[in-house]
């Protein structure tokens, strides 16, 4: 037991999800393992094995920066890219976190309006 368990450690949190996933094929061996990661992703095993990857890097993300800074630097990168403030209301909106974040996020939002404005101001 002790082998399996740092195993499925080494391999962090996508280790977890799919031996989550593979639990809930109801399969075993192979056919589990197939079953998992065909469920894992789209485009059957190669799009599991892809979100696996996707995954680590996110789960790497969150350690080394914390997911606040994550979500903050998301919506910065949302405006500079032309999206409007409404759209990006609309995402934060659909976002499954806490309000108190939702609300930073808002406040994020509308001071970066302001200083591409004031930015636009000082160009002229």
């Amino acid at each position: 037991m002790e082998k399996v368990v740092s195993k499925i450690v080494g391999l962090g949190i996508p280790g977890l999800l799919l031996l989550t996933a593979i639990g809930a094929t109801g399969l075993t061996g192979a056919a589990a393992i197939t079953a998992a990661l065909a469920a894992l992703g789209p485009g059957g095993m190669i799009g599991g094995i892809i979100s696996l990857g996707v995954i680590s890097v996110l789960s790497d993300a969150i350690t080394e920066f914390g997911f606040n800074q994550i979500f903050s630097a998301v919506v910065k990168e949302l405006y500079k890219r032309g999206e409007t403030k409404e759209t990006i209301l609309a995402k934060i909106a659909k976002y499954p976190v806490s309000k108190s974040l939702k609300r930073k996020l808002i406040e994020l939002l509308e001071k970066e309006e302001n200083n591409s404005k004031g930015d636009l101001c000082s160009k002229q």
